[in-house]
């Protein structure tokens, strides 16, 4: 049917007017677009027969932001996913992980009173989620989606699968993460480095269509990642020219040079012992502490990542979480990482 005639029918009355749905998922993520994907099929199967028309926007952290641009939710649904909690009236959908998912004290309450209204009335109400406890967004959109709109996630268990071990960083070993041979990880790679507005209107319905190792193996993905693998061994040499032990911390400040995304778990390959890893880099836009914890260490963790970050402005989970700030407040990006190092190291 042209639109002409779909326009026709919704003004005679024989049509049910289409949808605009927004989403604002975590950009350059694998989990926040698989994320996009889960709930596009949750929506999809809530709404039934009534059209629906996505609009996808990748969401980042950067200094001073807290959140989704009000002005992005502009749909007659609007979702956040994977992402920090918004106080706009217009947000409908909300699905997140992160025990810092919530800036402000005023935003949690506002959370717990919208929670405690949908629970009041029947489970199909429920559109407002939260649980630090979650390994991945996708598989708390996945667990919530069966439990509440008796969603069919069968066709998707390879997709939670991957964005649960990914998000977790369940692999089996540091090496697997960093070589990434797998058509899943090397996706990961190029969803990293390119996830933006255009890439996810563009990956989430094939992904929705077609398998996750489909999507994987394409040659748009392997055309994508062949440059990027270049810049993932030039990190890689980056790191071990910087990296600098100080306890159980391992301390890498690259500030001295531009660089646009840096590889997870390169610290974990290169020094299996240690507990923690604080990575100071300086892209085009800003200044990024990541902070993680070594799961294969096999020393026991002794401070919640997220919580540290969260007083720099910055979030994540206990295991895992970053600082962002002014690009050319470098000097006061190397402060905070070392007193986080100093932090860790206690």
């Amino acid at each position: 049917m042209t639109d002409e005639a779909r326009m026709n029918e919704v003004a005679t009355g024989l049509a049910t007017p289409e949808k605009h749905v927004v989403v604002a998922t975590h950009g350059y993520c694998f989990d926040g677009l698989c994320s996009a994907v889960m709930f596009t099929r949750l929506l999809r199967h809530v709404y039934g027969s009534t059209p629906l028309r996505f609009t996808y926007r990748g969401a980042g952290y950067g200094p001073g932001q807290n959140g989704v641009d009000p002005a992005v939710l502009s749909g007659d649904e609007n979702a956040i996913l994977d992402f920090r909690f918004s106080q706009s009236p217009r947000l409908t959908w909300y699905f997140d992980h992160h025990v810092s998912a919530f800036p402000t004290p005023t935003d949690r309450a506002l959370y717990d009173t919208r929670v405690a209204a949908e629970a009041s009335g029947a489970p199909a109400l429920r559109r407002t989620f939260h649980d630090g406890a979650y390994t991945s967004c996708t598989k708390l959109i996945a667990d919530l989606g069966e439990r509440y709109f008796d969603l069919d996630t069968a066709p998707m268990a390879e997709l939670v699968r991957w964005a649960d071990l990914i998000d977790s960083a369940s692999f089996p070993s540091a090496e697997m993460a960093v070589a990434r041979r797998e058509p899943e990880l090397v996706m990961m790679t190029v969803v990293e480095h390119a996830c933006d507005d255009a890439f996810l209107a563009e990956y989430v319905p094939r992904l929705l269509a077609a398998p996750l190792a489909e999507v994987a193996s394409s040659p748009a993905i392997r055309d994508a990642a062949v440059p990027l693998r270049v810049t993932h061994d030039a990190f890689i040499e980056m790191v071990k020219k910087s990296a600098v032990v100080i306890g159980p911390v391992v301390f890498v400040d690259l500030t001295s040079q531009v660089v646009d995304a840096g590889a997870k778990f390169v610290t974990y390959a290169l020094y299996p012992k240690s507990a923690y890893s604080v990575t100071l880099t300086r892209s085009k836009s800003k200044c990024k502490i990541s902070v993680g914890y070594n799961p294969w260490s096999g020393v026991r963790r002794t401070h919640d990542i997220a919580s540290i970050c969260e007083r720099y402005g910055g979030g994540g989970h206990p295991v895992v979480g970053a600082v962002a700030l002014p690009v050319e407040d470098v000097v006061g990006a190397q402060r905070v990482a070392s007193e986080i190092v100093r932090e860790l190291g206690t």
